[in-house]
Formats: structure tokens, sequence, C-alpha cells
């Protein structure tokens, strides 16, 4: 037996001695924790590159900072888009996790994995609207925001030509008004900190919520490098405290974003699940016996080649807020210390599917939705 398989002979005999116990301590977190694992489930993502191209270039954006925009032709055949998404399908891959680029510049292409995928989720930097009609009312839309107030124009607010302008935020908002899909993705900065709270309060007076996001200097050299770690973390969790209903993120995910530290261990590469299973340099991580997300991988805007994982590939550097969600959610046999700890895995799933306008723990659910799974759970998936 291989390590990988015997690490996960060994979490299933730990989740099958140790649970039982402890979710009969409180039956009503043990509800919670069979709906919440039942969902995650469900969902089997790969991430897509819909596209190479942009409409603006960020600073720090590791898109372009790393040549992924140049590491593969961009497949511009629109029936070889369909013919793929639905290959995927068929692989039982039903989320497509949609990211550029600039997925809003090709909304046929994400109309093809709408048409494909249960579940459907774009990432867009909010310079244009993204319609909110059929087939597109059920995909959630990610929404890029750097450092927030005058900074977001300074690290973003920049044409291909490399000409500066003005407005982005007030665009994206205007954009995506009382939209629902919407969830603002605010990376936020240690420049930023007086920012934070400002920028929380106009996504909220504009009918939107948000997930706090890390913002990395890969243009730098020093991307994680913090002189005011312990202050940016206070405001995070401060601000996530004065504003539950609006900032979606567990305080337990914005330590472990900001520190990279959590009850159950230390974010990297060698624990990091979102990577992606076929490439071949993640073969030893494949096999180190930490546990990954089954179907996992990132795919090019070729469709034939795959990224490394699901951002830069540094790993050294990341601290991607969706990559540490993932960390968080497949470590469940590492949160069986105690009730206390089996709680914040469920409540950090729970948050964790907040941010997605498909799934039953959205915001403008309701809690009729939440219900037992209607397609048969994965093995190895992160409940």
């Amino acid at each position: 037996m291989n390590l990988q398989k015997e690490m996960h002979a060994h979490r299933k005999t730990l989740i099958a001695e140790r649970l039982p116990a402890l979710l009969a301590e409180d039956l009503a977190l043990a509800q919670r924790f069979h709906d919440v694992r039942g969902f995650s489930a469900l969902v089997r993502a790969c991430e897509y590159h819909l596209t190479n191209a942009c409409n603006i270039r960020c600073k720090g954006c590791w898109f372009f900072e790393f040549g992924h925009d140049k590491s593969a032709k961009e497949n511009k055949d629109i029936e070889a888009w369909r013919e793929f998404a639905s290959a995927q399908r068929k692989r039982r891959v039903n989320t497509a996790l949609l990211i550029g680029g600039e997925p809003t510049m090709f909304p046929e292409r994400i109309e093809a994995f709408v048409d494909a995928m249960r579940f459907v989720s774009i990432s867009t930097n909010g310079l244009k609207p993204f319609p909110n009609v059929e087939p597109f009312r059920n995909v959630t839309v990610f929404i890029s925001l750097f450092g927030g107030g005058p900074l977001d124009d300074e690290l973003r607010a920049i044409k291909p030509s490399g000409t500066p302008f003005t407005g982005l935020f007030d665009t994206a908002l205007e954009n995506y008004r009382q939209d629902p899909r919407a969830t603002f993705v605010y990376a936020v900065s240690e420049d930023g900190i007086a920012h934070i709270e400002p920028t929380v309060r106009r996504i909220r007076d504009n009918g939107n919520v948000v997930s706090f996001n890390f913002y990395s200097k890969y243009n730098t050299g020093h991307p994680l490098k913090m002189l005011n770690e312990q202050r940016l973390l206070a405001e995070m969790l401060r601000v996530q405290a004065a504003y539950p209903e609006v900032v979606l993120n567990h305080p337990a995910h914005i330590r472990a974003m900001v520190t990279g530290k959590a009850w159950c261990g230390t974010f990297g590469y060698d624990t990091c699940p979102s990577v992606s299973q076929d490439h071949p340099d993640n073969a030893q991580r494949m096999e180190n016996g930490n546990p990954t997300l089954p179907f996992f991988n990132t795919w090019k805007a070729d469709l034939q080649t795959l990224e490394r994982c699901c951002t830069s590939g540094h790993c050294d550097d990341c601290r991607d807020s969706q990559a540490v969600y993932s960390w968080l959610m497949v470590s469940l046999a590492s949160s069986l210390e105690s009730l206390d700890t089996l709680r914040m895995w469920v409540e950090v799933a729970e948050s964790y599917w907040r941010q997605f306008i498909w799934s039953p723990y959205h915001p403008t659910a309701r809690p009729a939705d939440v219900q037992a799974p209607t397609e048969p759970a994965i093995e190895g998936t992160p409940a």
C-alpha cells in the first residue's frame, strides 16, 4: 500500500472511530455536519482559464506576472469549448470555476459550461457587467478588489496599454448593484488597513457581500513579507465581527490566510489540495499522504494543457483565499480532537459555501434548501 492509500485509510478509520461520539454530544451540530458534508460531497470541481485576454492589467496579477497568458494558445472555436465542457462533465466533473484573463469578455464560452455543468462560477475584474438573465442567473460572480479605497485604482485601474484610469471600484459597484450572484473578493493589503471598513461598508450599502482575500505583492520580490501582520489580522477580524452578514469569511479562515496556520496544520504546497491531479509536477504531492480534491485540474485556454495548480504555481508566495478554504475543508480528520474543533470545521465549511449563489448556504437561500445530497458522494472529497 502506498503512502497516499495508507493515509487515506487512516483518515477513514479515524473518522469512523471518533466522529460518532463527538456528534452524539451535540445533536444540533450533528445535523449541521451531515448537511454540509452532504452538500460538499456533491461538488466536483475543476478550474478553467476561459481566455488569455483581459481588459485591464492589475499590478501583482499572477496571471500576467508569470506569463500564463503566453504559455498556451487560446482556443477560439466555440464548438470546441462546448465539446470540451461536455467531455469534462462526462468525467464526473460538475462544477466549473472560470477564470482568465477576463471571462465576461466571452459570455458564449461561459454559456457552454452553464449548459454542461451543474454549478458554475466566474471571476471578473468588474469592469464589464455580466447579464443577470437566463441562462446566467445561477452563476456565481466573484469580483476582484485590491487594497480598498484609492488603492484599488492604483493597483487595478490600468489599461492594457499601461494608461491608468479611475473609478474601477465605482464601476463594479454600479454593474453589480443588488445582484445576488455577486461576491466581492477583497484582497486586503497591509498598505490599506485604514480602507478595510469603509470598503466593506460600501459593498454592504450596494447590496452585495464580500469575502476577504490576501493581496500578494508578486511584483515586489517579497509577496508575503509584512511589517504589520498582526495589525492587519486584527482589523480584518474586527470588521468581520462588525459586519457578519456582509463579510462571509470565518475568523479561522482569516487567520489561516494571513498567518498560514490553522488548527489542522500549516498551509503550503505539501498540504494544499488545489493542485492539478494529472500534472506531472504534482506526482510527489499526490503521493505524500495529504488529502486532495478528487478530479481537480486547472486547464489552460487551449483546452489541452494543465496548469500546476489553481493560481500562480509559485507556492511559497501563495495564500489564495479559495485554496486556503479548500485546505481547511479537506481537514476533517484533523478536526476531531474535540467537539470545539469539529464545530470549527462545520462553521468553516458553511462559511465557504455562503459565497456561491447556487449553494443552499448562500445568504439568499432558505433554510429548507439545505437538504440531503441527490448525487452519490465521491470518495476523498473535502467531506
